[in-house]
Formats: structure tokens, sequence, C-alpha cells
């Protein structure tokens, strides 16, 4: 289940998120939900807000689709990497795979947190380049490159974020959906 943190993005921006994310036009999506394309278009934007009905579709979708796979392969690469990495499903933040060196940042075991969305554990610097990625072009088809950003960090109890630079890349996982490689360098 997304958690509260997650839920608080705007609904229009995570479904519009979920859809570039896995290619789909608006008009298939909005089919499929029962809803004109015009007014997905606006529910995307942020004009509109659905019904509570149309909007329990909605949220059902997303949830649906918060479990991903991942390539074993690339769970090996990340999980020998000698420095902080980890990787998130792009579309619900949930947990791929971690370095042992960012395992060693945080005061739980990682594995409990594997398939869990990191969401809730977002500082203000990382929600705030969050929201900036789809006017980036972070979920267009062609998008290459990184985003990088300082984060003043948090001292949260479970998963602590010391002030660092993070730098998000898009990366392709197993069932064709996007992941999102997290790296960080402390600035102490």
């Amino acid at each position: 289940m997304f958690d509260l943190k997650y839920r608080a993005l705007p609904l229009g921006c995570r479904l519009r998120r979920f859809r570039r994310l896995r290619q789909i036009k608006q008009e298939t999506l909005a089919a499929d939900l029962g809803v004109s394309q015009g007014l997905l278009s606006r529910w995307e934007a942020g004009l509109h807000e659905p019904s509570a009905k149309a909007r329990s579709r909605v949220e059902t979708l997303l949830e649906r689709h918060e479990n991903v796979g991942i390539d074993g392969t690339l769970r090996r690469l990340i999980e020998a990497a000698p420095f902080p990495v980890h990787l998130v499903c792009d579309d619900t933040h949930a947990l791929l795979s971690a370095s042992p060196a960012r395992q060693a940042q945080w005061r739980i075991s990682a594995s409990s947190f594997f398939g869990v969305s990191l969401w809730r554990y977002a500082t203000a610097e990382i929600i705030e380049s969050e929201l900036a990625l789809p006017e980036l072009g972070w979920f267009e088809e062609a998008w290459s490159g990184a985003v990088q950003f300082p984060t003043g960090g948090s001292d949260d109890p479970e998963m602590p974020i010391p002030p660092s630079v993070i730098r998000w890349e898009r990366i392709g996982i197993s069932d064709g959906r996007g992941g999102r490689l997290v790296s960080s360098v402390d600035l102490m």
C-alpha cells in the first residue's frame, strides 16, 4: 500500500507518471478507467479532481502496480557496489536493491524495506526535485541523463539521510518499467 507521504503528491502527477513510465496513451488509459481522454487530461493537469468512485479506480490501478520485479544481474551489481547506491521503482519508490554501503547508513535491515516505498523518508529537497521531474522531461521515452541535487538530510530513526548530493538515473528493470538508481556523495 502506498504510504501517506506518497499519496500527498497530486493524483494527477502520480497518474501521469504511471502512464508515461508505461508508455500508455491517454486515450487508452481513459478507456480502461471508463472516462474520456479529455477528462483524464484535466486530471493529470490538476484542473479537475475525479469523483470518489473514479478516484477509487485510479488508486486501485496505481496500487496494483506497486510491486515490481528486478533483473537478478542488476540486483547483484548494485549489491556488490562499494559506494552508497540503491534502486527503487521509478513509479512507486519501492526499494528493489541496495549496496552494502547504503545499507550501512540505515538503522534497520534493508531486507525490511524491500518492496516498500521509501517515499515517506524523502527530505524536502527530494520532494521538490521529484515534483520537477515532469518539467525536465524525465518521464519522456527519449530521456537520457541524470538529475543531481543537494539535500540537507534527515535524522530519521529508521532511515537517516546524511547531507549529500543525490544523483538519480533512470534505468530499465526486468518487467519493462523504469527504475531509479539513487547514488549519493556525503558532504561531511
